[in-house]
């Protein structure tokens, strides 16, 4: 498969080994597909000068309270960043030169920010990939503090992120399962990155733009079974049939007995009636 430059940067940096994978310039070249003409080392560059004005103002013996203070005045008193509650599903708030330009996307892309600039002023943090809304946090486990980069930086325990679960899946959960506080990799963090713009395309029937996410989670991922499915049911959509016949029997392969073989092979059963129309 001929993939464009854009696709052919992502590959080369998701090819690296995981310690050494530059998060935002994968990121860029994500948002390259979009915006063909986006010039990576430009944002690049800027996260550089927005770390070294964060920098002037950090004492190497600063706490990490301290630290995250900081980084919260500079990004959100200083720049105006902003989660953007008013059009949350907008596609733009998942590409990362979008949300530099307009200082405003969504907690996983706010979270590429934050993480570029505290790891440029060696205040190294990672992504916490809970359901339904990314948190990041310093690296060191000892610390307890999780930070909310879509609601101004806001400082949280682990309670507070419980809280937070219940208040969205509007049930009473017990406890948080150890896994929804585990630190995501960068692979899992740009996944997730394309999951969401999968999700949006989907809803909007951009069916075209939907496949190139699948197929650069399956990049990311080539394991990923339902992933593959989806790219044969996307292509099934699309009327690309001899590639979804591909992907879906492939898929049954390897899940013969999953709860949703009987519609895959009922989906397989109408394409070939369809090819031979």
């Amino acid at each position: 498969m001929k993939f464009s430059l854009a696709r052919q940067a992502f590959l080369h940096e998701i090819r690296q080994p995981e310690a050494e994978i530059d998060v935002a310039k994968a990121a860029l070249y994500i948002a390259q597909e979009e915006f063909p003409s986006l010039d990576v080392d430009r944002y690049l560059i800027q996260l550089d000068i927005w770390a070294a004005e964060v920098g002037k103002t950090l004492l190497p013996e600063s706490y990490p309270l301290k630290t995250i203070k900081h980084i919260n005045k500079y990004l959100y008193d200083e720049l105006g960043y902003r989660g953007n509650q008013a059009d949350y599903y907008d596609p733009r708030n998942s590409f990362l030169n979008q949300v530099i330009d307009r200082r405003t996307g969504i907690p996983i892309t706010l979270a590429v920010v934050y993480l570029e600039i505290a790891r440029r002023v060696n205040f190294p943090m990672v992504g916490i990939g809970m359901p339904g809304h990314f948190l990041i946090r310093p690296e060191f486990e000892d610390v307890g503090i999780f930070v909310d980069v879509f609601h101004q930086g806001e400082i949280l325990f682990e309670q507070d992120c419980l809280e937070l679960l219940r208040k969205m899946y509007q049930q009473p959960l017990p406890s948080l399962p150890p896994e929804f506080l585990a630190p995501v990799t960068s692979k899992q963090l740009l996944a997730r990155m394309l999951t969401n713009l999968k999700v949006i395309y989907i809803q909007r029937n951009d069916l075209t733009k939907a496949l190139g996410s699948v197929e650069r989670i399956l990049l990311l991922f080539p394991d990923a079974l339902g992933e593959l499915r989806d790219r044969g049911i996307i292509h099934t959509q699309l009327g690309n049939f001899s590639a979804a016949t591909l992907d879906l029997e492939t898929y049954l392969e390897q899940v013969p007995y999953g709860t949703d073989t009987a519609k895959i092979r009922q989906l397989l059963a109408e394409i070939r009636q369809k090819s031979e129309e």
